[in-house]
């Protein structure tokens, strides 16, 4: 293996805050030169992570040093095969999305869209830190910039639902990580003598098997971005922020930091043989199982299309954490596979309830029957991004479900089989109505909900008018179609990664 010096990590990271000062300067009095150079930040970030890859897969490491605090201690950055897969996701989502919060904010007439900016490149930058780094200290304190810098992101709007939406927000999520998570980073210096992470974990034989199983509990509850029950109250809270917020917050960002910083303590810290031997994988698979299944009930009651689609994203994300929880290849390889999958099926389900919110002002499934012929591009998309949800082939979400349910054989554990088939059943039972009545039910009439009422031949028109709203969700939609077709490119990543730590 190659260790290669490169400062490309840190331009990465900084690009955004680079960025995040010129949308500032920039403001209200200039909206285009604003938004233009939202885009182009994203670009840059994009282009910069995908020119590492091909070192990634020819197996080197890409390391940087920012700043040496101690001699143990560094905000250092070390980008593998899994950070550049995040990585890659992130940035590329993060363009679309961009071209969507325009249409969105501009379309809504939303205040403080230069905060609103700046607060999202704030929270990108965090994300790659995260992404791309090398020791717990470094996750710890990107990960810590991501919750301040989407604060005001969820409490956009300003009511008083949205500030005690933002206030749930930030207590669950400092609460969580700074009680849990850094007494377990400290345990972990304390005993290990060092943070740094390592292929095949670095606490076996540092400790006794009862503080290493107190260590792996306060990691698990400190990490309450992976929304794992009963730490994700905060996800259903956030949805009173505008829309492009939940895209990036429930596909990309947030939720994704915290599966990722799961996958990473449960690989490089604990390592598999460590959770093995300890039985812990299968207890934290029991935790997931659980989420998965609750979340999805709770979905089926939700009438609010965000609402149901935050419960979804609680069950989803337990997927990924139920596959790396197995310790087998597939487990793991389904795991880091749907970190990727589901975004493109999870972004395009939110920019959908978003177009609607904008165009039609329904924010309710039972106000959804008929909507298929008023924006017939909008719910096809839903309707793709609903069957890589459900797992249906040839949809991305097909392959990682796949593999977590390999994952389960290999471990021979019948429990888990049984979950992934009846959480199959309920993703189908709360998202196929919402598809059979948009497209087969005869629109209602009603339009006390401040719809524009239009004949049956504007309908067409309607999604014309929002370009910016409508071909974002149509590229992520064909994205999670095609992810299915070159999930091979993305399993050459992951292959990486397994020949690592088995």
């Amino acid at each position: 293996m190659q260790i290669i010096e490169s400062t490309t990590p840190i331009l990465i990271v900084t690009v955004s805050l680079i960025g995040a000062i010129l949308i500032a300067l920039t403001g209200e009095r200039n909206r285009n030169l604003r938004e233009f150079l939202t885009i182009l930040v994203a670009g840059i970030k994009f282009v910069l992570v995908f020119s590492m890859v091909e070192l990634i897969l020819k197996g080197s490491v890409i390391t940087y040093t920012a700043f040496q605090i101690t001699d143990k201690l560094s905000i250092a950055f070390k980008v593998d095969a899994l950070g550049i897969l995040f990585a890659l996701t992130a940035s590329f989502l993060w363009i679309i999305t961009s071209f969507y919060s325009i249409g969105y904010m501009r379309g809504n007439n939303e205040k403080k869209q230069t905060r609103f900016y700046v607060c999202f490149a704030i929270a990108l930058s965090a994300t790659m830190g995260v992404a791309m780094s090398a020791n717990l200290f470094t996750t710890f304190v990107f990960y810590e910039i991501i919750t301040i810098s989407t604060f005001p992101l969820v409490a956009h709007k300003g009511t008083p639902e949205a500030l005690a939406g933002a206030k749930k927000y930030l207590t669950f999520l400092l609460a969580t990580s700074i009680a849990f998570q850094l007494t377990a980073v400290i345990m972990t210096y304390n005993y290990a003598g060092t943070i740094d992470f390592s292929n095949k974990g670095i606490l076996e034989g540092k400790a006794s098997d009862s503080i290493i199983t107190i260590m792996f509990i306060l990691y698990m509850a400190g990490i309450a971005k992976a929304a794992m029950m009963p730490f994700h109250g905060w996800l259903p809270a956030a949805m009173v922020a505008p829309t492009p917020v939940s895209a990036l917050l429930h596909a990309v960002a947030v939720v994704k930091t915290g599966v990722f910083v799961v996958v990473k303590v449960v690989l490089h810290i604990f390592g598999v043989d460590l959770l093995q031997r300890l039985g812990l994988g299968v207890a934290l698979g029991y935790v997931a199982s659980f989420t998965i299944i609750m979340a999805s009930v709770v979905a089926l009651t939700q009438d609010n299309l965000k609402r149901r689609l935050a419960y979804s994203t609680v069950g989803q994300l337990s997927y990924i954490v139920l596959g790396v929880s197995l310790l087998t290849t597939s487990g793991i390889a389904g795991s880091i596979m749907h970190i990727t999958l589901h975004a493109f099926g999870k972004i395009t389900l939110f920019f959908t309830a978003g177009a609607i919110y904008v165009v039609l002002h329904k924010t309710e499934v039972s106000q959804l029957a008929g909507i298929g012929r008023q924006m017939p591009f909008t719910m096809a998309a839903f309707t793709i991004g609903s069957l890589s949800m459900i797992g249906t082939p040839p949809l991305g979400g097909f392959i990682s479900k796949w593999y977590i349910l390999v994952g389960a054989v290999q471990a021979h554990e019948l429990f888990f089989i049984v979950v992934l088939s009846i959480s199959t059943i309920l993703n189908a039972c709360y998202f196929l109505p919402i598809v059979y009545s948009a497209f087969f039910k005869e629109p209602s009439h009603d339009n006390h909900h401040g719809g524009h009422h239009h004949n049956d031949h504007h309908d067409t028109c309607l999604e014309g008018k929002h370009i910016f709203l409508v071909a974002p969700l149509v590229l992520t939609a064909i994205g999670a179609l095609t992810a299915f077709l070159f999930s091979g490119y993305l399993f050459d990543l992951v292959s990486i990664v397994l020949k690592g730590v088995r």
